[in-house]
């Protein structure tokens, strides 16, 4: 078994950064829906501004808000207008198709991304 990506939400722009909520990152129901992310899902976001990594899970935010809202400690590293992008994963003994989208600074769907499939080699 591997852990492998299965969701990517790719240079979304984080739309509020707030340290007094309690943890998570707020997403976009419609984006969730569009790369199969949960409520509650551990996701990686990696900040293309400043080289920032955090771990945290994911809220559902309003349907068509183009929400991306760092919530919590992370906030002090990640900031409003920072480009970031989200990524879920999948542990998995074969490979996996991840659903990979671009979004605009609006965090509007622009377009499906073709992501190679995880390679998992034998062992």
């Amino acid at each position: 078994m591997r852990w492998v990506l299965r969701s990517k939400i790719h240079k979304a722009t984080v739309t509020e950064a707030d340290v007094n909520y309690v943890g998570s990152v707020t997403i976009d129901e419609d984006l969730m829906d569009r790369v199969g992310l949960w409520p509650g899902e551990r996701v990686l976001i990696v900040d293309n501004t400043n080289g920032a990594r955090i771990e945290t899970y994911t809220i559902a935010g309003p349907r068509g808000s183009g929400a991306v809202e760092i919530n919590g400690a992370a906030a002090h590293r990640v900031n409003r207008g920072d480009e970031v992008i989200i990524m879920g994963f999948e542990l998995s003994s074969v490979p996996l198709e991840p659903k990979a989208i671009l979004v605009d600074s609006q965090n509007r769907f622009v377009r499906d991304l073709v992501e190679e499939p995880s390679t998992v080699l034998p062992v």
